[in-house]
Order: structure tokens, then C-alpha cells, then sequence
């Protein structure tokens, strides 16, 4: 890791040469978490707006709204709903993603490290590794995202049902503030509501995890031979990777937000679904093989430029930490 440290001691006169990837070796834990806390929220916060209209795509809601084009339909719902509609729910992202992206930049890190360690001729006692290896970095990638959904599926689940609600005006039973609709959906569906979505979350975010850093790895190593940070050669490696994850695991993602809206939504058929293969067989019965896809172009869209946001905020996180 000599060029690591070559590179950062001369950050402030060129800062094209920061490697990008990981954290210094001696970086500390404390480093990681931050950096990865700050990630995911930006990631998520930024572009919070598309994943609203996502979620009313694929519940069918607004659907007048959302037939003209993705920047129509938020310009539509803004000036009919009011500003803040499309960032109902960004308050659970906020305090979900920070800690779910802190574990999971951390677990994807030391994972790695022991793999290269176990796999490979690299050895290395530290935290991270500069070593390129897409089909470990999926491995890694996996053992992450299992981590941090474990954690950031309650406050999605709140999330989608405040994206949802902000949809039905007219019902007074659906709050929009947090604490008070973590505790009715407690009341009348229990702590297993919280929880429902959590293998289908697995079995979109895993394949999704596994593509994504496969993806990026792969295509880092053909257009960023060296691995320095350059940001152009970045996002898109990271517009690449994430765009071809978000669109291949669309269809899980329709069952995952049946699962966690399913409490709210007007369809009959729906609230009495009780896991992933029921789930399935409703979105069939309502709407075919085209009710797996629905939402697909506002994922993609939030997909591809998240991947770039939350690695620049990562990078910038590091260097604060590292330096204070």
C-alpha cells in the first residue's frame, strides 16, 4: 500500500491521486463507520424523490400522475400534493441508512480482507485491501448487505408506507410521522410486520449486492487499471454496475414493496398475503409478467447515479476523519 500513503500525504496539491476504493490501512473503525454512515445517506437522501415515485409505480398508486414521464410526474405531484410529498418517509431513510451503511461498508471491507487473506497470495493484518477481485468482492458484497438489511428493513418497511401514504390524503388511520406509525403498525400487525419483507429484501438485495460490486470491480479494473480516484472513470464504473443490478432485481423488488405496503393497500388481495410465493402469485393475478417490472426506469434512474453519490461521500467522509 505504498502508493496509498504516497497519495494521500500529497492530497492537497493533487487530489486526482486519491485511490478510491478503500480506506487507508491504518484507518481506523471509527473511519469506516462514518465514512459508510455518511454514504448511505446521501445515497438514499439525494435521491429520495425518485424512489417515491418507484414505490407508487409499483403499488399502482397515482397512476394519472405517473403516466407522462418520471421529471412530469414529480412536477405533477409537487404542485398537487405540495413539495414535501415526494420526501415523505426520508426521515426513516435518515436514521436507518446511516447505521445500515456503517455496517455494511465496514462487513464488505473486513470481509474482503479475509478472503484475499484466505484465497489469495495477499496477506495483509489490516482492514482493508487494494486487491481487485471481482467474484470475492461479490462474496464480500453479500455477507454485507446480510448484515445491513438485518438492520434497515424495519425503517424501509416505514419508509415505503410513508411514501405510500402520502398518496391517500383521505386516509386518517395512515400517519406520516414516524414514531407514531412505527407504533400503530405494532398495534394491529405486531413486530413481525417490521420483518415480513425480510427475505424477499435478502433475495433482492443479495443478487443485487453481488452484481453491483462484481460489476464494478470488473469494469474498475478495465477502464481504472491502477486504481487511483478518478471520478469520471468512477461513475461510470459505478453507473454501469448499479444500473444492470437495479434492473435485473426489479422484480423481487415489486414483491418486497407488496410485502411492506400490504397493510395500507387498497387491493383486498394483497393484505392477505403472507410471504414471498404468495406475494408473487397476487402480482401475477393482477397484472402478469408486467407487474414484476413496474418501476423498473425510476430504480434504474435512482440506481445509477446513487452508486457514484455514495462513494464520493464515502471518499470525502474518509479524508475528513483521517485528517482530524
Amino acid at each position: 500500500m505504498e502508493h496509498q500513503e504516497h497519495q494521500i500525504q500529497f492530497m492537497p496539491k493533487d487530489p486526482m491521486e486519491i485511490d478510491y476504493e478503500a480506506l487507508p490501512e491504518d484507518a481506523s473503525l471509527g473511519a469506516h463507520l462514518g465514512a459508510g454512515a455518511l454514504a448511505g445517506i446521501m445515497e438514499h437522501t439525494v435521491m429520495f424523490p425518485i424512489d417515491s415515485i418507484k414505490t407508487r409505480m409499483q403499488m399502482n398508486l397515482s397512476s394519472k400522475e405517473i403516466s407522462k414521464g418520471l421529471f412530469q410526474s414529480i412536477s405533477k405531484i409537487s404542485s398537487t400534493e405540495g413539495f414535501y410529498a415526494l420526501w415523505k418517509g426520508v426521515s426513516s431513510v435518515i436514521l436507518g441508512a446511516g447505521p445500515a451503511h456503517a455496517i455494511y461498508f465496514s462487513v464488505f471491507e473486513s470481509t474482503k480482507t479475509f478472503l484475499c487473506n484466505r484465497l489469495t497470495t495477499s496477506h495483509t493484518n489490516k482492514i482493508v485491501t487494494d486487491e481487485n477481485h471481482p467474484i470475492i468482492a461479490s462474496c464480500a458484497g453479500i455477507a454485507a448487505t446480510t448484515a445491513s438489511d438485518a438492520l434497515m428493513t424495519p425503517f424501509d418497511m416505514l419508509k415505503q408506507r410513508m411514501q405510500a401514504s402520502a398518496a391517500y390524503p383521505e386516509n386518517k388511520s395512515t400517519s406520516i410521522r414516524l414514531l407514531k406509525l412505527a407504533s400503530d403498525i405494532y398495534k394491529k400487525e405486531g413486530i413481525g410486520a417490521f420483518y415480513i419483507s425480510y427475505p424477499t429484501t435478502l433475495l433482492t438485495n443479495i443478487p443485487f449486492a453481488a452484481l453491483n460490486f462484481g460489476f464494478y470491480e470488473y469494469t474498475s479494473s478495465i477502464l481504472n487499471p491502477k486504481h487511483i480516484y478518478n471520478p469520471y472513470l468512477h461513475c461510470v464504473s459505478g453507473g454501469i454496475a448499479g444500473g444492470i443490478a437495479a434492473a435485473l432485481t426489479t422484480p423481487f423488488d415489486c414483491i418486497k414493496t407488496l410485502l411492506q405496503t400490504k397493510g395500507i393497500s387498497s387491493n383486498e388481495a394483497f393484505r392477505h398475503v403472507t410471504g414471498f410465493k404468495s406475494a408473487a402469485k397476487a402480482l401475477y393475478k393482477q397484472g402478469g409478467y408486467k407487474a414484476f417490472w413496474r418501476g423498473l426506469k425510476p430504480r434504474v434512474i435512482f440506481n445509477v447515479p446513487s452508486t457514484a453519490i455514495s462513494w464520493t461521500a464515502y471518499e470525502m467522509c474518509k479524508e475528513i476523519l483521517i485528517k482530524t
